[in-house]
């Protein structure tokens, strides 16, 4: 049997991937399928960069706000739910448009890079947690010592998965790493895969406006809301945008400063994003600097004419 065909779109934030999703799903009879770990989370609108509800009445969303942010959202229970709606989409004679900057969930979805998920740990997490608001450098070096495979892929920063990657070897007794290069990985579908990138200096720009425009637009209010909700700042507040502005409503930093820290945090995301999309030989990349959404529409349509 033929393996469905979906079409993949890729790259940083704040590139432009919003946008040429939507002229893609409506020139190509597409639904679209966020892959986007944070988007997820109800409640988490302005500093996710969701789509709007008029974006949504558009085109066809899928796997957004689908849990509360103080739920465990786990990348196997993320391509169960894009795996269901792939079969929606496919037997309603649409295409699949998986669009995100969570390279994770696009590669387990498309590949099968999975490995065995034993639950979490919430005693654990917790404990972590706080020893990386008190050394966020030290969890770091610790898992250099325990898995260094996995430590050379992680940023010093990248807390949340550095945290998962602890608490992996911490209750499995095996490193991450490990686990992963045993699962088998299987192309599970027909992707033609998308990549978008804009010159640094430009996309640096549009990544600046964007956080502007997210405060302008609410974004205290909506992480004072969170806040009252969740008090305990579960993971999903950890998030870029909602951590440095928690810091600032609670006087720790100035509004000033909290700004500044997200455009700086969100410049090394999209460089991370960068790095990971990279290695996938299969993504076509469009400078959105020079190409243009014609093009690409054409560029797919062949390429699926060619499957």
């Amino acid at each position: 049997m033929d393996k469905p065909v979906v079409i993949v779109l890729v790259g940083p934030t704040a590139v432009g991937k919003t946008e040429t999703a939507l002229t893609l799903a409506q020139e190509l009879n597409c639904e679209i399928i966020s892959a986007d770990s944070m988007q997820v989370y109800r409640g988490m609108n302005i500093g996710t960069a969701k789509a709007s509800q008029t974006e949504q009445q558009l085109v066809k969303h899928h796997l957004l706000d689908i849990v509360n942010p103080d739920q465990r959202f786990t990348v196997a229970e993320w391509v169960r739910l894009a795996e269901k709606a792939i079969a929606e989409i496919t037997s309603r004679n649409r295409l699949p448009l998986i669009t995100g900057g969570t390279g994770l969930y696009v590669n387990a979805l498309i590949d099968g890079f999975l490995f065995p998920d034993r639950g979490a740990n919430e005693l654990l997490r917790r404990k972590l947690y706080r020893q990386a608001r008190v050394e966020p450098e030290k969890l770091h070096q610790v898992l250099q010592s325990v898995d260094p495979k996995a430590a050379a892929k992680l940023h010093p920063n990248d807390h949340r998965r550095i945290i998962r990657a602890l608490e992996v070897y911490y209750t499995s007794g095996n490193p991450i790493s490990e686990l992963q290069a045993k699962t088998p990985a299987q192309q599970n579908y027909n992707a033609i895969m998308i990549g978008l990138n804009r010159k640094r200096q430009h996309l640096y720009q549009r990544i600046e406006q964007r956080v502007d425009q997210m405060v302008a637009s609410g974004l205290i209010d909506e992480v004072k809301s969170l806040l009252d909700q969740y008090p305990q700042q579960p993971t999903a507040l950890q998030a870029i945008g909602y951590k440095e502005i928690a810091l600032f409503i609670q006087n720790q930093i100035t509004l000033d400063e909290a700004i500044s820290l997200i455009k700086r945090e969100t410049r090394r995301y999209a460089k991370r994003q960068l790095s990971w999309f990279r290695r996938d030989q299969r993504i076509k990349w469009y400078d959105l600097d020079q190409a243009t959404p014609a093009e690409i529409i054409t560029d797919t349509k062949a390429r699926l004419i060619a499957l």
